[in-house]
């Protein structure tokens, strides 16, 4: 049985596949959630080619505050008469920019094979440019992620070394896990030291590993490490344990969500 949402997303699979770009889906918990995405965008983009972010959060909880820059146009509009992919680029200084995708990110399961395929694209036409994409979510939205967020080969947290940070983590990775994510990158913000962000890392990891089972990949400190080293090296081992534990997980939650007369009308 095939979760729905793979069918929506692959197109963008494919893509993110095989376009040169590493694409990332970005959390970020705690106090300062918006300067840590920022931070760690900036990070990546220090050790790494240009970053392009696809900013599918909204609100206050969007980055165009955080840059001061307008809600700007969304990636959907390329659908519409004389906009092209390039025009939609907000350019941020020491990035390649910003792209706003949230109203994209909720039509693309209900657009037509033509338009869908249109979207994507402007995807491809927009990675040219980019050496990393960050598609950056939020922790309430972990829970039913997104096409763009679903399709990425990586997903990375940014747990902030506080309570909130602590509890926030653990909820988002909780959130992720029932979606079906399997391994998962975890980085640690605003640690005193080396010492405090490792006993941070370890406590989530333990309090992860023994009530939701999801492996937990440790990358560095923000402020410290090169994440964009960390993120192209997969650990095999650690991707195909992820792997099975998210086909299990998707099995489970089927069998729990479906009534067994209705399977076969399921898609």
């Amino acid at each position: 049985m095939i979760d729905p949402r793979e069918d929506q997303a692959a197109g963008l699979r494919r893509l993110f596949r095989k376009a040169p770009p590493t694409v990332v889906a970005l959390y970020a918990t705690g106090r300062n959630k918006l300067s840590t995405t920022v931070q760690t965008a900036y990070g990546i983009a220090g050790h790494s080619d240009r970053v392009l972010i696809l900013d599918e959060a909204t609100g206050s909880d969007a980055l165009a505050s955080v840059f001061d820059l307008p809600a700007g146009p969304d990636l959907l509009s390329v659908l519409g008469d004389r906009v092209s992919e390039t025009s939609l680029i907000q350019p941020i200084p020491g990035l390649l920019g910003r792209v706003p995708v949230s109203a994209a990110a909720l039509a693309l399961p209900l657009l037509d094979d033509e338009r869908r395929a249109r979207l994507v694209a402007a995807l491809r036409a927009l990675y040219r440019h980019a050496g990393f994409v960050l598609v950056h979510s939020t922790c309430e939205a972990a829970a039913d992620p997104s096409p763009f967020v679903f399709s990425a080969p990586r997903r990375l947290v940014v747990a902030e070394a506080s309570r909130s940070g602590a509890t926030e983590s653990y909820q988002l990775i909780k959130r992720l896990a029932a979606a079906g994510a399997g391994s998962l990158h975890v980085a640690v913000a605003r640690a005193r030291d080396r010492d405090e962000a490792r006993a941070f890392f370890n406590s989530l990891n333990g309090l992860v590993r023994r009530h939701i089972g999801v492996p937990l990949a440790w990358l560095g400190e923000i402020e410290r490490d090169n994440l964009s080293a960390g993120l192209l090296q997969e650990a095999a081992a650690s991707s195909q344990r992820g792997a099975e534990t998210a086909f299990l997980r998707r099995l489970e939650t089927l069998a729990r969500s479906t009534p067994l007369n209705g399977l076969a009308g399921a898609r």
